[in-house]
């Protein structure tokens, strides 16, 4: 009998990237006009790969190795280095197309499988916090340069590494719950120590309430993800589509609609974030009554 279950990617970024990319086209570690040393954090898989005909920047993980030189930073972890080298590949695909024209700035493809950032004490010595914020920082150059910058999750998304390898792309798109993904900001169980709510509690809201529970229905509902896919043949055809309606919006001079700030916007639509509206519309109006009393 043939093995029908669907196929999962969780730990398998390597594999994953012979389903997303043209076969032979990647050229690891070769971004722009550079070769990254491939010893400089390992887990972090970066190079250039054609795409359905257009090329790309890949940035993605490697869960089957680890850094010798940090020993947290195994399983897909974000480390230190794994930061800064993901940081440095979106700087130089910045670098390579700094005079081309709005429609032939490449686009990043992020490939997202890791369990979070898990910093040792030496990793928060050196400036672990630093290494993440200059990539998230590099991702949002980009997309303000009209790179158009594309998240796809293919196991895991969870803690900070999602916060900097995923969340600020212009499109996060996720394999279904049925190939293993898990799409997580916290634990309940560390939300529970956080909050001081019953564990118990949280399980039962996190049946009916988005904000509580985790995986790519409910962020779907939230707006943090735009697509979800069912069959892993299907993202090549997916992730370029949308990169398509990224180029369409940039040139039409309707960024907002796309990143962080238009999936605040998706996600009142779908019903998943209800009050958003209401807060910002709040904190505008203290805004202006605060300044208008500072100015009279």
């Amino acid at each position: 009998m043939s093995d029908t279950r669907p196929k999962n990617l969780v730990g398998k970024g390597r594999e994953a990237l012979e389903t997303l990319l043209a076969p032979g086209s990647f050229s690891e570690g070769a971004v722009g006009t550079q070769t990254l040393d491939p010893a400089l954090g390992p887990g972090a898989v970066v190079g250039t790969a054609s795409l359905q005909g257009r090329t790309v920047t890949v940035i993605a993980n490697d869960a089957k190795v680890r850094n010798p030189r940090f020993p947290v930073v195994l399983a897909g972890v974000i480390g230190l280095e794994e930061a800064y080298k993901m940081a440095l590949a979106v700087y130089l695909t910045i670098e390579a197309d700094r005079d081309a024209p709005l429609a032939e700035k490449r686009p990043i493809l992020l490939v997202v499988d890791s369990p979070g950032n898990a910093p040792g004490k030496v990793e928060e010595v050196f400036g672990m916090h630093l290494a993440t914020g200059a990539y998230q920082l590099a991702l949002a150059e980009a997309r303000q340069a009209g790179h158009p910058v594309v998240a796809m999750i293919i196991g895991r998304a969870i803690s900070g590494a999602f916060l900097c390898h995923g969340l600020q792309a212009d499109r996060i798109l996720a394999l279904s719950a049925a190939h293993g993904t898990m799409i997580h900001v916290m634990p309940l169980g560390s939300i529970a120590r956080i909050t001081k709510m019953d564990i118990e509690r949280l399980e039962e809201l996190s049946k009916t309430n988005p904000v509580f529970a985790s995986g790519a229905g409910y962020f779907y509902k939230l707006g943090g993800v735009e697509e979800v896919i069912d069959d892993p043949a299907d993202m090549p055809a997916v992730i370029a589509k949308h990169i398509a309606e990224i180029y369409k919006l940039n040139a039409e001079d309707r960024a907002d609609e796309l990143g962080p700030w238009g999936r605040g916007t998706l996600g009142a639509e779908r019903g998943g974030r209800t009050k958003r509206g209401q807060v910002l519309d709040l904190m505008a109006s203290q805004v202006a009554a605060l300044e208008k009393e500072l100015l009279s």
